[in-house]
């Protein structure tokens, strides 16, 4: 029987139970708003997104409908309306930091970045002039309305929730 090797993938941060559950919850929020709102688009976990400057995998991407029919392993920039990163302790700099500046350069319209530190924070920026400006920060404990790319009502105290 030959043996077999594990080798770990550049880059790889292990998520943990609260990094799961957040993404679950928000990824259940954000197609449920989808649908309210009738919007067309498709919402997908840790899927690559085809950038010009290479392959990124964000933690959750809001893409046109039909974006990834011909192609199942990932989704081109030009079809992503929305990038969500939910920082870890392992990812901060490159969540807060480097990943934005690729989505900006890439024209992906709107960025959120959700932190759990001391408290579960969304901050939501869109695209202006190249760069990501913050336009609101949903804060635990109230419901705040985001716009855009659609109505989402959202209350980060319950995404990481089991």
């Amino acid at each position: 029987m030959p043996h077999l090797s594990v080798v770990p993938l550049q880059h790889a941060h292990p998520t943990g139970n609260r990094h799961q559950r957040a993404s679950y919850w928000l990824h259940a929020i954000l197609d449920a708003a989808a649908h309210a709102a009738d919007a067309p688009v498709e919402i997908l976990e840790a899927i690559n997104v085809t950038l010009p400057s290479g392959l990124v995998v964000p933690d959750l991407v809001v893409c046109d409908a039909g974006a990834t029919v011909e192609d199942g392993v990932s989704v081109d920039a030009e079809a992503v309306q929305l990038v969500v990163e939910l920082v870890s302790p392992g990812n901060r700099t490159m969540d807060r930091k480097f990943k934005p500046m690729l989505y900006a350069e890439a024209g992906i319209p709107h960025f959120w970045r959700l932190e759990f530190d001391p408290a579960p924070r969304l901050v939501v920026a869109e695209l202006g002039a190249g760069r990501y400006v913050e336009k609101d920060a949903a804060l635990a404990g109230a419901t705040t309305r985001i716009h855009a790319p659609f109505v989402v009502d959202i209350d980060p105290a319950g995404l990481a929730r089991q």
